[in-house]
């Protein structure tokens, strides 16, 4: 049976598809393991090397992994559910086979041994950008590139195109003066030099600029994540300013994100916006530039962390008008699913002097005091009402009556204890 690669994507015509793993659990005791009896077929889907999702299964589970591409057996320690692999195939799919701009596997890795770096490129929309390289299993790719996977598809082509050459050329003594050797096409008389010469059109050379600007971009790849933390957010923050000064801010927000994630500096990216983007008329600009904040933010704990420092920043700049609206600004970049609640309430329980003076800093949290009060409260109340339903649902009775043609769903309500029971006198004692 087959699945969608993205499964997230619901439609069952959705054109990227490949097998739904299947795992065989062998040995007993401390022998025990499971082999994915299928990675083969699945990982071609994915055109990745079978080892790369079975070694992934191995750093998230922390068992160890054994590959035999000859028997096609690809194992991993311990007794695992094919589900629960399955599950963790998603992740591994969304982290090294999706593109992260148009969400389509049709992507290819890219290795540099030299700087230690993986690189991404997307068929389908022409997205280059790096992958992130924390995971354990980047040190296993950088090791084991895609092209020198034995057993691979490409090391198989090439071995086969080798063996032909060989076969034609072995023969020389006699297949040379054979006929049966294909010569090269005869040039067609009737065709024009212009075949030969370069296009002058303008998207001829719009094309060729493109390409050009595109392979100077991979060259400094490179060489900017060579640089320090300090320049490489000099240099995001000096990207930012030119496409605001050129007046292409508004439908930038992708550029932006692929610029802090080429240059690696992704979860500062709200740091350096806020300062760009941001003045006293900070509540009208959430609005206005939320997208270009929730690309960094969604998911990202950090890069919130950095926005509430950035916050605190502009008040600093902005003292006089933004330090009594403190409150209402907080709830706005909570309403508008910037930052999360629980990365405010750890905000709002340490004063720190990272990004303005302690005492203004105190300041700023005394003045938040009123919304982080009704955040603790509704958080109470919610978990207070989930409650509550809960009884509710203990206290419904399903009641079966011999003359009605339906069930019936009466409410019980609990039975109270007999107060006369209950009640003693202390002075009868």
């Amino acid at each position: 049976m087959s699945v969608n690669v993205n499964r997230s994507v619901a439609d069952q015509f959705y054109r990227y598809k490949m097998p739904r793993l299947i795992a065989k659990v062998e040995g007993k005791g401390n022998g025990i393991k499971t082999v994915i009896v299928n990675m083969t077929d699945v990982a071609k889907a994915l055109s990745r090397p079978p080892t790369y999702p079975t070694k992934f299964f191995g750093c998230e589970l922390g068992a160890q992994t054994q590959f035999d591409a000859k028997n096609d057996r690809f194992i991993v320690n311990g007794s695992h559910e094919a589900n629960k692999l399955q599950d963790m195939l998603d992740i591994f799919i969304r982290k090294f086979v999706l593109c992260p701009e148009c969400d389509n596997p049709e992507t290819d890795l890219h290795i540099n041994p030299k700087k230690q770096t993986i690189g991404n490129s997307c068929k389908a929309c022409g997205y280059r950008g790096m992958l992130d390289t924390r995971h354990k299993l980047c040190t296993f790719i950088l090791k084991n590139p895609p092209e020198s996977e034995p057993g691979s598809v490409k090391e198989k082509k090439e071995k086969k195109n080798r063996k032909k050459d060989k076969e034609n050329g072995s023969g020389s003594g006699e297949a040379g003066n054979h006929n049966d050797i294909d010569a090269p096409d005869a040039v067609d008389g009737d065709d024009d030099d212009e075949d030969w010469a370069e296009e002058t059109t303008e998207e001829a050379q719009r094309r060729r600029m493109e390409e050009i600007s595109a392979h100077a971009k991979n060259l400094t790849l490179s060489e900017d994540l060579e640089k320090t933390l300090e320049e490489r957010v000099n240099i995001f923050y000096n990207f930012v300013k030119q496409k605001r000064e050129d007046g292409a801010i508004d439908a930038a927000d992708k550029e932006i994100l692929a610029e802090a994630e080429r240059l690696d500096v992704t979860a500062m990216g709200p740091l350096i916006l806020s300062e760009l983007l941001f003045d006293e008329n900070i509540r009208d600009q959430i609005k206005k530039y939320k997208r270009h904040f929730l690309r960094f933010c969604v998911n990202n704990k950090k890069a919130q962390k950095y926005l509430l420092g950035g916050f605190e920043c502009l008040v600093k700049l902005h003292q006089a008008q933004l330090l009594s609206r403190v409150p209402v600004i907080l709830k706005d970049l909570y309403d508008a699913d910037l930052v999360e609640e629980d990365v405010i309430l750890s905000w709002a329980e340490k004063v720190s002097k990272k990004y303005v003076s302690k005492e203004l800093a105190k300041e700023i949290h005394a003045k938040a005091a009123p919304f982080i009060k009704w955040l603790k409260e509704a958080e109470e109340e919610s978990e207070g009402s989930e409650e509550e339903e809960a009884e509710d649902d203990e206290n419904v009775e399903v009641v079966y009556d011999s003359s009605a043609q339906e069930l019936k769903v009466e409410t019980v309500k609990p039975d109270k204890p007999d107060e006369e029971e209950d009640y003693f006198d202390i002075d009868a004692i």
